[in-house]
């Protein structure tokens, strides 16, 4: 069974590898917060999805320079902020040969990763989970778990085949897809509009955000223009996965987004992967957002804000 190494094994990231580890792999994380926790005890994961477990890497490390570069897949976790050099974790951990997975929130985050490390094969992977870290060490799943992955930029991967075989053992629908990039397009049609939208109240959970018919109508205005700019940019997504989506986040049980979690403990937010890189796109190609426009702005003046304590 091959060797993995997950960077960042934070929530999703530990969620993922443990399945990965249950089919008999060899996983391996990086995590810094955690680390004394997860080197001691593991991580202890409640989900019904893979029932409650205990996962156990088999190596721990507190940085990516003493997990050296032995594995035959690297997982890059991590979130994707200026702060984070992801760059450098690669370069430190993916020998020539190693497929490098980006496990991340975005749009256009693969590019600036496959033309610094061209020897590797580069796998997108897009993750459909709500899933929080509740203590340390402490993993809670509360929904969904489903992943799409694919070779960036596009075509077949027998690597990616080989991913989906071991997460799809363990329950984990797992889809290998030839146009990853449109597939990243897909679901920034949610993310761009619920995460920052989740914190313009404060903290706002799902419920919340779709508790009213205007505001409601807000958020699919809001996903019409991020459609637009993905047609725009040559993946086109039907209107009508906009209201499925809509109708299947109020049938969910309410959740707080990855961005109002971040917000609320003070921590740095995903705010360019996630909507930035959208209105740059939409910027580029001359498509009107005025939506997004106002709504990347209130993000960044929040971002702006002190971060202890916020709520």
């Amino acid at each position: 069974m091959p060797s993995i190494l997950v960077i960042g094994a934070g929530a999703v990231g530990a969620f993922f590898g443990s399945a990965l580890a249950r089919q008999g792999a060899r996983v391996s994380v990086v995590c810094r917060s955690d680390y004394a926790v997860v080197k001691q005890n593991g991580y202890d994961i409640r989900s019904n999805l893979l029932g409650d477990h205990r996962f156990v890497p088999q190596q721990t490390f507190q940085s990516a320079s003493e997990a050296g570069d032995a594995f035959d897949y690297v997982v890059l976790a991590t979130k994707v902020l200026e702060s984070v050099d992801r760059i450098a974790l690669l370069k430190a951990t993916a020998r020539p040969g190693a497929t490098i997975v980006l496990l991340q929130n975005g749009v256009d985050i693969e590019s600036e990763v496959a033309a610094a490390l061209p020897d590797n094969e580069l796998i997108s992977a897009i993750a459909f989970i709500a899933v929080s870290r509740t203590a340390p060490g402490r993993v809670h799943h509360q929904s969904e778990g489903s992943l799409v992955i694919g070779r960036y930029p596009h075509g077949g991967s027998a690597r990616a085949e080989e991913l989906a075989a071991m997460f799809k053992a363990n329950a984990i629908p797992c889809k290998v897809t030839q146009d990853v990039v449109a597939a990243r397009w897909q679901k920034a049609l949610w993310n761009a509009a619920f995460n920052p939208i989740s914190i313009m109240g404060g903290v706002l959970d799902t419920a919340a955000i779709l508790r009213t018919p205007e505001s409601r109508r807000f958020i699919r205005d809001t996903m019409v223009e991020i459609a637009a700019t993905a047609h725009a940019a040559g993946h086109p997504i039907d209107e009508a996965v906009i209201d499925k989506l809509i109708e299947g986040t109020r049938a969910m049980p309410p959740y707080k987004t990855s961005m109002a979690l971040d917000f609320e403990h003070g921590r740095e937010m995903e705010i360019e992967a996630i909507l930035g890189n959208v209105v740059r796109t939409a910027r580029r190609l001359g498509q009107g957002v005025p939506r997004l426009e106002t709504i990347y702005s209130i993000a960044k003046m929040i971002e702006g804000a002190p971060r202890a304590g916020r709520t």
